[in-house]
């Protein structure tokens, strides 16, 4: 109690938010989070999303707030406001792809195989509110077929999610495929009150400015993350600290987080 007094007794707007999670969740976030914007994501998120304590002890062992603010996308020019917070949430920087036990050099359709035999831990790892929609996912444009890897779709978005998988690096040409995949999806498969759809290129790594350069003048949403099969995230490389936002955009990130 000593503790958490000394902790938010300067900071008003934490200790509103800290008294509508339970008391175990803000042992927790005491406990692992060491600075205070990390510790005000974690009680935003467990009280939006209603995260168990099981849960959020997952979510800061996966280290989500980084992810969260690294994640790589164009969503600020392309989402309209009152759905782009949760749509960068619902995009993370790196997905911990442990569970799939691949060697490194694995083709394509292995790892795809190897995430459609481990749906579950899929889905667990996206993040929530994403349902499975297919593999594979024919498309049909003037006689030709062309397929997405993975169809999902977001609940709280309202909003298909093409994801395409590649072993390699990720190659600016990416973009314009699924930038074409997307016009298809919006135009043969969403339906009415549904949202445009959003893009997810999963790459086995990414070079962060090539990734900038490419979503700049992108017109439709798509983030592009990297994978790892680490059996642990601490093994996630440290060079990229450099790219974390400044306090400033911090905090008005934090500012913008959904409510519910």
């Amino acid at each position: 109690m000593r503790k958490f007094y000394l902790t938010y007794k300067d900071n008003p707007k934490l200790q509103q938010v800290a008294g509508e999670i339970g008391w175990g969740h803000n042992l927790l976030i005491l406990d692992k989070c060491k600075q205070p914007q990390e510790r005000e994501f974690y009680i935003r998120m467990s009280r939006t999303f209603g995260w168990s304590r099981s849960t959020l002890e997952k979510q800061i062992a996966d280290k989500s707030f980084e992810r969260w603010l690294l994640n790589q996308t164009n969503f600020d020019e392309t989402i309209l406001e009152d759905r782009r917070a949760r749509a960068v949430l619902a995009v993370k920087d790196d997905y911990n792809f442990d569970f799939l036990g691949l060697p490194p050099e694995a083709s394509e359709r292995e790892l795809e195989d190897g995430l459609i035999a481990n749906i579950t831990k899929l889905l667990a790892e996206m993040g929530g509110h994403f349902t499975f929609a297919g593999r594979q996912f024919r498309l049909e444009v003037e006689g030709d077929e062309y397929f997405i890897d993975l169809l999902f779709y977001h609940r709280q978005l309202k909003s298909l999610v093409a994801v395409e998988l590649k072993k390699g690096e990720f190659k600016p040409e990416d973009a314009g495929k699924m930038q074409f995949y997307l016009s298809a999806l919006d135009d043969q498969v969403r339906i009415e009150g549904e949202n445009p759809s959003i893009g997810l290129i999963i790459c086995r790594s990414k070079n962060r400015t090539k990734v900038e350069y490419t979503l700049r003048d992108v017109n439709r949403p798509i983030g592009i993350a990297s994978y790892n099969q680490y059996s642990s995230v601490d093994q996630l490389p440290q060079t990229i600290a450099k790219y974390l936002p400044s306090e400033e955009v911090l905090e008005k990130r934090l500012t913008d987080l959904p409510e519910k």
